[in-house]
């Protein structure tokens, strides 16, 4: 006869200490996620102004963060930082390092969204006198981040199911956890399906939201997928 190798009663019992362990992923996500919107923001906007030295030195820095593994650039930030005097906490270390891997991406994102401007109102708020604050803030920026809303959610996912690799500098989130209680208990299927279960419904959530945003901020005429 087989065992039966799921355990109802321990499921539920582990059940808040997952659900707690859920909230320290989301957080970091969120926290992470906000951090690399603006930071991709500020990135292609400079590269999108063409500043003399400093749009080059962007764009290369972007190309740096997108060619290394995350991995290597959180052991870097936890690690390394220390011998110069600089010491961060795990959890701010792991925010820190989701937010600037990703905000490379989410500059890429804004950079498509600008393109989707046409180059014509640049030179009409010219012709008005408008500052380059002004033109972005009131004409390009309202047309530009409709369009990549999606695009910057399918990024805001993907951290979300990156978060386990903090696991690696001792952030106790969801997988990490998970390993935890089966450690101590030499039990994995209950707490490791339950991690799964938390991601996929946590990933649901989030997809279902930013496809609600989209709609709600696209732009006249257009269309969403």
């Amino acid at each position: 006869r087989c065992r039966m190798i799921w355990d109802w009663a321990y499921a539920f019992e582990i059940l808040p200490q997952m659900a707690a362990a859920s909230l320290v992923t989301l957080q970091v996500t969120v926290f992470g996620f906000a951090l690399a919107a603006v930071l991709g923001l500020v990135w292609a906007v400079v590269s999108l102004l063409e500043i003399p030295v400093v749009s080059f030195m962007v764009r290369l820095l972007i190309e740096f963060i997108r060619t290394t593994p995350l991995l290597i650039q959180l052991f870097a930030m936890y690690y390394f930082l220390p011998l110069v005097g600089i010491f961060l906490p795990a959890m701010l270390c792991g925010v820190l390092a989701l937010g600037i891997h990703y905000s490379a991406y989410c500059a890429e994102v804004y950079r498509s969204g600008f393109s989707q401007v046409d180059r014509g109102q640049w030179e009409a708020a010219k012709v008005i006198n408008l500052s380059t604050g002004l033109t972005l803030k009131r004409i390009i920026l309202p047309q530009a981040i409709p369009p990549i809303i999606l695009p910057l959610g399918n990024y805001f996912v993907t951290m979300f199911k990156e978060t386990p690799v903090l696991l690696a500098i001792t952030v106790i989130e969801l997988v990490a956890t998970a390993r935890i209680i089966g450690n101590d208990t030499f039990r994995y299927t209950e707490p490791i399906t339950l991690a799964g279960v938390f991601f996929l419904i946590l990933s649901l959530i989030a997809a279902k939201l930013t496809r609600m945003a989209s709609k709600r901020a696209a732009l006249p005429g257009s269309q969403v997928y």
